[in-house]
C-alpha cells in the first residue's frame, strides 16, 4: 500500500448527499440547492451551439465570459477569475495561501467545503460561534491567532440561509490585520440583490475577494461555472493553481447566454422567495424554528437530533430527500432547497402530518 502524505489520510471524504429512493417511488430531491427550473431558454441555444466545437479546447482566459460578467456587475474585467464552480476558486486560494502551520476561519455553520479546502493544505481550520444561526463579526475577531491567513464567509450563509448586512462585513474586513485575506462567498448573491448590499467595491482594498456562482440563481448547476473578483496580485497567485483549461467550452457559452437574460434570472429568484417564504411560514407554525432565509433554501431546526433523524427517516421512505447538515453542525436540523410550488407543498404536507403525529417535544 502506498500511504498518503498525513494531513490527506487524515481528512473525512466530503460528505455527498444519498439520493436512493425506495423502488417504485418518485424521487423528490430538496437536497441539493439546485434551480427550481431550468435556465434561461437562450441556454439551449447556445450548447446547440457548443456541440459543434467539442474538438476545440475552450478559451483559457474567458475572454468573452468576463467581459459580460463585468458589464452586468459593472466591475473591471481584468479583476476577474474564473473557475469550474465557485469550489475550483476556494480550493485554489486555499493552496495558495494556506499551509502547515497557518489557519483558515470561519463562522462555526459555515459552508463544509471551507474546512476541506483548508485540510487538504495541512492548515488549521477554526471556528467562530454565531448568534442565531448568523455569522458574528465580533466572535470572528476574537478568534483571529498569528497562524490565521483566511477568513471564510458565505453570505448569504449555506447551510442556514442568513446573511450579514454590508456594514457588518466592513466592520469585519476593516478588523482584521492587513496580512488576513477575507473570501467572501456570495453563491447565493442573486437572492439578495434586490438589498442594494454589493461587496464588490472592497476589492480595490487588495485584501479581499469576492466570489460568485452561475450554479443557483442562473441554473448552471451541471456546468460548473464560478467566478470572482480578485485584486490583480491575488489573482496572479491564484491562477498559478488552476487548470488552464478549467471551464469547459459548453460551460463557458451557457453562462455566456444565461447572462443575456437578466430578467429571466431575477424571475428564478422572485418565484424562489415567493415559494420559500410560504414554505417557511409553515413549518414556523408548527412550531419549529426556521430563520430567515435569503437563499433558494429553508432551514429548520428541531428540538432534538433524534427527531430531526426521526424525520429525515420518513421522508426517504416516502422518495424525499431533505440534507441533514451535520457537517456544518447542525445535527438538529433539516435543509429544504426550494423547488416547484407543488412538490413544495407535497413536501410540506408530509411534514406537517408527521409532527402533527409526533408533537413538538
Amino acid at each position: 500500500m502506498i500511504p498518503p502524505v498525513p494531513h490527506i489520510a487524515a481528512m473525512a471524504a466530503y460528505q455527498l448527499a444519498d439520493l436512493s429512493a425506495p423502488e417504485g417511488t418518485r424521487r423528490v430531491s430538496l437536497s441539493q440547492n439546485e434551480s427550481l427550473r431550468t435556465p434561461s431558454p437562450l441556454v439551449a441555444e447556445a450548447l446547440r451551439q457548443a456541440a459543434d466545437a467539442p474538438h476545440l479546447y475552450p478559451d483559457p482566459d474567458w475572454s468573452d465570459l468576463r467581459q459580460a460578467i463585468g458589464a452586468m456587475h459593472r466591475v473591471d474585467p481584468a479583476q476577474i477569475v474564473c473557475g469550474n464552480g465557485s469550489l475550483d476558486l476556494i480550493g485554489a486560494l486555499a493552496r495558495a495561501y494556506l499551509a502547515p502551520g497557518r489557519a483558515a476561519l470561519a463562522p462555526a455553520h459555515a459552508y463544509p467545503f471551507f474546512r476541506v479546502a483548508t485540510q487538504m493544505t495541512g492548515a488549521r481550520f477554526n471556528t467562530a460561534e454565531e448568534e442565531g444561526l448568523t455569522a458574528n463579526v465580533d466572535a470572528l475577531l476574537a478568534a483571529i491567532t498569528r497562524e490565521t491567513r483566511i477568513v471564510f464567509v458565505a453570505n448569504p450563509g449555506n447551510p442556514t440561509g442568513t446573511r450579514l448586512p454590508r456594514s457588518e462585513l466592513i466592520r469585519l474586513r476593516e478588523g482584521l490585520p492587513d496580512d488576513v485575506l477575507l473570501v467572501i462567498d456570495e453563491a447565493y448573491g442573486e437572492f439578495a440583490d434586490h438589498l442594494s448590499e454589493p461587496m464588490f467595491d472592497q476589492v480595490a482594498r487588495g485584501d479581499t475577494v469576492v466570489l460568485r456562482t452561475f450554479s443557483k440563481a442562473y441554473g448552471l448547476a451541471g456546468m460548473r461555472v464560478g467566478w470572482g473578483l480578485f485584486p490583480a496580485e491575488i489573482a496572479g497567485e491564484t491562477r498559478k493553481l488552476l487548470n488552464p483549461n478549467n471551464v469547459a467550452l459548453p460551460g463557458q457559452m451557457a453562462a455566456l447566454a444565461a447572462l443575456q437574460d437578466p430578467a429571466y434570472m431575477r424571475e428564478t429568484c422572485a418565484l424562489s422567495a415567493g415559494i420559500r417564504n410560504g414554505f417557511a411560514t409553515r413549518m414556523r407554525a408548527l412550531g419549529l424554528s426556521v430563520p430567515e432565509s435569503f437563499t433558494n433554501f429553508v432551514l429548520m431546526r428541531f428540538p432534538s437530533v433524534e427527531m430531526a433523524t426521526a424525520l429525515d427517516i420518513h421522508l426517504r421512505s416516502e422518495g424525499v430527500f431533505l440534507r441533514a447538515p451535520g457537517g456544518a453542525g447542525l445535527t438538529d436540523c433539516l435543509r429544504a432547497t426550494v423547488c416547484v410550488a407543488h412538490d413544495m407543498d407535497l413536501v410540506a404536507g408530509l411534514i406537517e402530518d408527521w409532527v402533527t403525529r409526533k408533537g413538538i417535544s
